[in-house]
């Protein structure tokens, strides 16, 4: 499915990639390829930022969500490693660790001025 906009919820283990449109969502769980959770352990970062940006690669804007410093490593990563995704990357906001739907409501809010939302008359 090819859609306009992606919300990312990611923190350190994994991210839920979710694209959608006015009418579907499409979602993608992506899992940090560390074994090591919680324990002090180094995470798999470069993996998992890589991973992301592979999924949102064709997406045209995207918003970043979740809690801790994860969406901010993951920008100045597509900064440094991937410039079309950072290039695309138009917010970032802080969220604990709602439900798909909630992420989802939450980007079609932060949306609610851009093109998608627009409905053309000759439709």
């Amino acid at each position: 499915m090819t859609t306009y906009h992606a919300v990312v919820w990611l923190d350190h283990q994994e991210a839920h990639v979710l694209m959608f449109d006015r009418d579907h969502v499409t979602p993608e769980r992506i899992k940090s390829r560390s074994h090591h959770k919680h324990q002090g352990k180094p995470h798999d970062t470069l993996g998992l930022f890589s991973d992301i940006a592979k999924a949102l690669h064709g997406v045209h804007e995207v918003l970043l969500t979740g809690p801790g410093k994860a969406r901010g490593e993951f920008q100045a990563w597509c900064k440094a490693h991937d410039a079309a995704t950072a290039h695309v990357i138009v917010g970032s906001v802080t969220s604990d660790h709602p439900t798909d739907a909630q992420v989802v409501a939450m980007a079609r809010h932060y949306f609610k001025g851009f093109d998608f939302t627009v409905q053309d008359p000759s439709l």
